[in-house]
């Protein structure tokens, strides 16, 4: 390869990359209104309100994974995908876990409306 089409690879490379932030940062500012319109202007039923924003949510986080953090299916970015991947699962099985056992740590505790002769007596 020439100098001229080295130089002419990188000015495509960096026209690329910018048009990718531009593109990411235009999804997330609609994102981002989508989610405070639904909620401030309430475009969404009253139970649905939740499930509209982790939707948005989950929506966004993924439009910041490909524009800025550049994790796709490409064979180049394989890697770090899996790596993201892996991590997210451990993060996930923590805070499920986490639930677990405080839910049972609360399920398994004394009431707060039995008094503690009455529960002496269940002894």
């Amino acid at each position: 390869m020439t100098s001229a089409q080295v130089h002419d690879h990188a000015a495509y490379a960096s026209q690329s990359h910018l048009r990718d932030y531009v593109i990411g940062f235009f999804l997330s500012l609609v994102l981002t209104f989508a989610s405070f319109g639904a909620v401030m202007l309430k475009l969404v039923p009253a139970g649905m309100g939740l499930v509209t924003i982790v939707v948005l949510c989950v929506a966004q986080l993924v439009v910041q994974l490909v524009y800025f953090l550049h994790i796709g299916a490409k064979r180049s970015q394989r890697q770090n995908s899996v790596i993201f991947l892996c991590t997210a699962g451990l993060i996930a099985i923590i805070v499920a876990g986490s639930l677990w056992v405080m839910h049972n740590a609360n399920t398994n505790m004394m009431p707060t409306h039995m008094s503690i002769e009455r529960a002496k007596l269940r002894d």
